[in-house]
């Protein structure tokens, strides 16, 4: 004879399926079961690598080639991205205020220009440094008359101009400019040996004497009218 909630001799108990299975669930949420769990962490890098695995596979039967091709794409990606990257250089914050002008600041000496590059070179800061040695040496010439002191002028117009009267000189202003534009709107990094490059040239142009023929056939030759 069967008693429901007891036992009479060797006859089983017949326990109900819903008490039995949270009676399983209070006993299997204890600690002890649990001591070797994967971290919270853990199962979020499983899942997260999961996905990886199955996206890698689906382009990889996407791609010609299978895997090999799908690696020789990424390779020729990030080939790419590098030779972009080295050509622009890193991109920087954009200029505030005066375009491109060579001076954003107010009217400043060479002497006062050669002095800031002077500390920045010092303390090793060699973009600043390249900056205010080519802002001294367009400053000098237009002290001394060979350029016409002009707002908004950028650093290329100013090596184009000065290479009129200064002919012997015009490849290093030129190259000058191109440091000054890289390390101010094209993110470049300025080194010592370019800094001592505009210093030697800063120098030598001060005691360069203008060719003023060639810079007045220059002149009346753009300004003849056609």
């Amino acid at each position: 004879m069967t008693s429901t909630g007891g036992t009479t001799g060797d006859v089983p108990v017949d326990v109900p399926r819903v008490p039995a299975r949270e009676a399983a669930e209070r006993e299997l949420s204890e600690p002890m079961y649990h001591e070797h769990d994967p971290s919270l962490l853990q199962r979020g890098l499983d899942r997260f690598w999961d996905w990886v695995g199955g996206l890698f596979d689906t382009a990889s039967r996407a791609t010609p080639g299978g895997v090999v091709g799908l690696v020789a794409v990424v390779i020729f990606v990030l080939a790419v991205i590098a030779a972009l990257w080295w050509r622009l250089g890193t991109p920087g914050p954009a200029p505030t205020g005066g375009g491109d002008s060579l001076f954003h600041e107010g009217p400043r000496t060479a002497a006062e220009h050669r002095a800031a590059a002077a500390r920045h070179a010092s303390a090793g800061r060699w973009n600043q440094a390249v900056q205010e040695r080519m802002r001294a040496i367009v400053r000098s010439l237009e002290e001394r008359a060979l350029l016409d002191p002009r707002p908004g002028r950028t650093a290329d117009e100013a090596a184009a101009e000065a290479a009129r009267s200064l002919p012997a000189h015009g490849d290093g202003l030129r190259a000058a400019a191109r440091a000054f534009d890289d390390v101010t709107y094209g993110g470049r990094t300025a080194d010592e040996a370019a800094y001592r490059r505009i210093e030697q040239l800063d120098t030598a142009v001060e005691r360069a004497r203008p060719d003023l023929s060639a810079a007045t056939t220059t002149a009346a030759f753009t300004e003849a009218p056609r």
